[in-house]
C-alpha cells in the first residue's frame, strides 16, 4: 500500500531530511585519511540528537549504528568500525533521521583525499544518474521511468547498476511502498502521483553489477572487488518537477570550503 502525504506531512519529512543532510555536512571536515569510520558514526549520532532527532538506522532490524558507511568495494550497509580511512578511498555515508513522526533518508559518496580518475568519474556519473532519475520522477510518470533514466546514464558511461537493492517510499516508516529500482523500462511500474514521497538511490559499480553479502549480515560488496558509489535523495512527487526533501548543497558548501 502506498501512503500519500499531506502538505503538512511533506514539510515534516523535509525537516527530517534536512537534518540528515546537515549531519552529513557536519562530517565533511572529518572525512580525511586517518579517521576511523566509527568516529564518523559517533559524531553523526551526537549531532542528530543535539538537533532534536533520533538516528533512524540505529537498531533498525538490528543494525548496530547510526550510519551505513561503505568504503570502496562496499556498496551499501557497511557497519562503522575501526577501519582507518586511507588516501584514495571513496566512502558512501548513508544516514537516517526520525523526527516529528517522519523519517529522513539520504546518502552521499565522498572522496578521501586524492582519488583515482576512475573513482572520480564513478562519483560523478553516479550523482548524475541520481538527478536523471529525479528528473523523471514527476506526477503522471511511472516508477520504471526513474529506473530507466538512472540505468541508461550509468550504463552509457560504462558502469553497471546493482539490481538487488532499490529505492523506496519514505514517510512514517523508513521503507514504504513503492520499491524504486535503479533499472527498468519506461512506462512500467506504479504510477507516480502527488503526495508520494520516495527515496531514489542509485548504487553504481565500476565493474560487474553482481554483489554479495558479507558474513556480518549487512555489508554488501561488489563481486569483483571494484569500487561502488551511492547517492540518495528523498523527494516529493510534484507536477512538472520533483521537490527535493534532502539537500546536498549544505554538504557541498562544506566540501568547497574544506578542500
Amino acid at each position: 500500500m502506498i501512503f500519500y502525504k499531506t502538505e503538512e506531512e511533506i514539510e515534516l519529512l523535509k525537516l527530517s531530511n534536512r537534518l540528515v543532510s546537515a549531519a552529513e555536512a557536519e562530517l565533511v571536515s572529518m572525512i580525511l585519511p586517518g579517521t576511523k569510520t566509527l568516529d564518523l558514526d559517533k559524531r553523526a549520532e551526537e549531532f542528530i540528537r543535539d538537533n532534536g532527532g533520533v538516528p533512524g538506522f540505529l537498531d533498525y532490524h538490528g543494525f548496530p549504528n547510526t550510519l551505513c558507511i561503505s568504503v570502496n568495494d562496499a556498496v551499501v550497509h557497511g557497519i562503522p568500525n575501526n577501519y582507518i580511512l586511507q588516501e584514495g578511498d571513496i566512502i558512501s555515508v548513508d544516514c537516517g533521521v526520525y523526527m516529528n513522526g517522519f523519517h529522513g533518508d539520504s546518502a552521499y559518496s565522498f572522496a578521501v583525499g586524492e582519488i583515482s580518475d576512475e573513482k572520480q568519474r564513478l562519483l560523478k556519473i553516479t550523482k548524475e544518474s541520481l538527478y536523471k532519475g529525479i528528473e523523471a520522477a514527476v506526477s503522471g510518470s511511472r516508477v520504471g521511468d526513474i529506473g530507466y533514466a538512472v540505468q541508461k546514464h550509468a550504463e552509457d558511461a560504462g558502469f553497471s547498476v546493482v539490481r538487488e537493492l532499490v529505492g523506496h517510499g519514505v514517510g512514517k516508516n523508513l521503507h514504504e511502498k513503492p520499491e524504486v529500482p535503479n533499472f527498468g523500462k519506461r512506462g512500467r511500474g506504479p504510477k507516480l502521483q502527488e503526495g508520494m514521497c520516495i527515496a531514489i538511490e542509485p548504487m553504481i559499480n565500476a565493474g560487474k553489477k553482481e554483489v554479495y553479502q558479507e558474513e556480518d549480515g549487512w555489508t554488501i560488496r561488489t563481486i569483483d572487488g571494484k569500487a561502488s558509489a551511492h547517492f540518495e535523495h528523498s523527494i516529493a512527487i510534484r507536477k512538472g518537477k520533483a521537490e527535493l526533501l534532502s539537500d546536498f548543497s549544505i554538504i557541498e558548501e562544506k566540501l568547497n570550503k574544506t578542500f
